[in-house]
């Protein structure tokens, strides 16, 4: 088989798997998951005394401290737990109010979170899907050159290690989009850890 040959066969395989068809056919998505723009909050935890509608918090500064601190992926989850109990502890006997804000409010700032993480992979899967059809042209202009009569050896020469480094170069940017389509479910994961730790307090 002869490098275009190669790099047709690639080409054609990477249009047909099922992230890249969806990508053709709805949007710039990039992932194999299914593209999902929100979290829900009752879909992660169901609670009568919790609602995703957005509340007053961010000028109380002991809410929006200890919410950034349990959303940042830094803190570990034995850590966030301490946090949460001491925010409890110094909630009185506003607590179950102070938690159901606290639940609210780190729904909302994981949320924005996510929601940015997903428009950032539609526009990650938008120059993957520039990328390839850069490496179409590029293949169709090197069989040009190459069936040209007399052949220039020199210029098919550069032609295809040029294509050669595009086609590397689009390899590693697809390997490097497997590990960053599972952020928005690394960060519901999360957001569903919290919830729970906070709730299992309110009671």
């Amino acid at each position: 088989m002869t490098l275009l040959q190669g790099i047709g066969l690639f080409l054609a395989l990477i249009f047909i798997t099922p992230a890249a068809a969806q990508t053709s056919l709805t949007s710039d998505w990039p992932c194999k998951q299914v593209r999902v723009a929100e979290m829900s909050l009752t879909g992660v935890i169901n609670h009568p005394e919790i609602s995703a509608e957005k509340k007053s918090w961010r000028d109380n500064a002991d809410i929006a401290d200890l919410v950034a601190r349990l959303s940042a992926r830094r803190t570990p989850l034995t850590e966030a737990e301490k946090l949460i109990d001491e925010f409890k502890k110094n909630s009185g006997g506003f607590r179950k109010e102070r938690l159901s804000l606290l639940v609210s409010a780190t729904f909302e700032v994981m949320n924005d979170e996510r929601r940015e993480v997903v428009n950032g992979l539609d526009r990650f899967g938008r120059r993957l899907k520039e990328m390839a059809e850069r490496i179409r042209e590029e293949t169709q202009a090197t069989r040009a050159l190459q069936d040209r009569k007399p052949p220039d050896l020199e210029e098919i020469k550069k032609a295809s290690e040029t294509l050669q480094w595009r086609l590397r170069l689009f390899e590693e940017q697809r390997r490097m989009a497997t590990f960053v389509c599972e952020s928005p479910a690394l960060i519901e994961q999360r957001f569903g850890a919290l919830a729970r730790a906070i709730v299992a307090r309110m009671d």
